[in-house]
């Protein structure tokens, strides 16, 4: 017979288990006031926030995706074309702003909706196709820009983004919250959302009730590819430069960040709360490598070492059920 003692201990495991990310963000806080009392500023918490907002709304997407059981490896190249075209068709006027966002979101959402027509029809792996299409995009944008870095951004576009709500929470990081607030909604209480889950735990049970699978993957990838193509908005506004490759190896930033808060490569597990918080750890962590005085080349070895050891982790877990 279990005694009221057991039943406290598996449900606080339950709990510790259930908030582990956050509480991991928590103790990377309070280590990093050991470096600088500025870790828990709210005008610090919203620099990191800026700072990781177009890899966090690309991150959204992504999470999406692998909830599916799908992958998206694209991202990084999506986000390099849209900075390039929004900074060319906005070429520096303020009343072309509207026409290069939606321009620019519309690229993303076509690249993301080529990436589900291929995986729904072809029934290749998401992984090999997705990293096909990036290859492809990538080219795509160099045809386009002439190699170069091209356009001009409007001073309204950086001033609009980059404004500081009450002098502490930047346009940018808002931007970011909303998107991640509304993916968490459709995620958990949409038609949509639950959708995912069923497929991306049990695409054969998903099939037999009757779940139009292939309208459900390519909204998704599309809705991938729309926030990709925001998060190549987003850091134009925060760099201020349209670069050929700026979004190159932002992919594994956000795969980091994903399998960090517990989405799987399985599907069928996760959500964009736990994406948020991988976010935050990884951009903390980063930050304080900084402050420590390593180099880039650190941060490439924390990134790595991290998806290595949620993944090992998850097949540990796994296996102990």
């Amino acid at each position: 017979m279990i005694s009221a003692l057991q039943i406290n201990r598996l449900t606080m495991a339950a709990v510790v288990e259930r908030n582990a990310i956050w509480i991991v963000l928590l103790v990377l806080l309070l280590a990093g006031t050991a470096l600088s009392d500025a870790f828990l500023r709210p005008v610090y918490l919203g620099n990191v926030v800026r700072q990781l907002a177009p890899v966090g709304i690309a991150a959204v997407g992504v999470t999406l995706v692998m909830v599916l059981g799908g992958i998206d490896l694209s991202v990084g190249a999506v986000i390099s074309l849209a900075a390039v075209i929004c900074a060319v068709q906005m070429d520096g006027k303020t009343g072309n702003i509207p026409w290069a966002l939606g321009t620019t979101l519309l690229a993303g959402a076509v690249v993301g909706l080529a990436n589900g027509l291929l995986i729904a029809f072809s029934r290749a792996s998401p992984f090999i196709l997705t990293l096909g299409s990036s290859l492809a995009v990538y080219g795509l944008t160099q045809i386009y820009s002439g190699g170069t870095a091209r356009g001009v951004i409007a001073p309204e576009f950086r001033e609009f983004f980059n404004y500081r709500i009450g002098g502490i929470v930047p346009v940018l990081a808002l931007a970011f919250l909303l998107v991640a607030l509304a993916g968490a909604l459709a995620l958990r209480h949409s038609r949509h959302g639950r959708s995912l889950y069923l497929i991306g735990s049990n695409p054969r049970a998903a099939r037999i009730t009757g779940l139009p699978i292939t309208r459900i993957t390519l909204v998704t990838y599309s809705l991938s590819g729309l926030l990709a193509g925001f998060g190549g908005i987003a850091l134009l506004a925060r760099s201020g430069v349209s670069g050929t490759f700026s979004g190159r190896g932002l992919e594994f930033d956000v795969l980091a960040a994903v399998v960090l808060g517990g989405t799987t490569f399985e599907g069928g597990v996760g959500g964009v709360g736990g994406t948020v918080a991988g976010m935050l750890v990884l951009f903390v962590a980063f930050n304080m490598v900084n402050m420590a005085g390593l180099n880039y080349n650190a941060q490439l070895i924390i990134k790595g070492t991290i998806i290595i050891a949620s993944s090992a982790a998850y097949g540990y877990l796994k296996r102990r059920e």
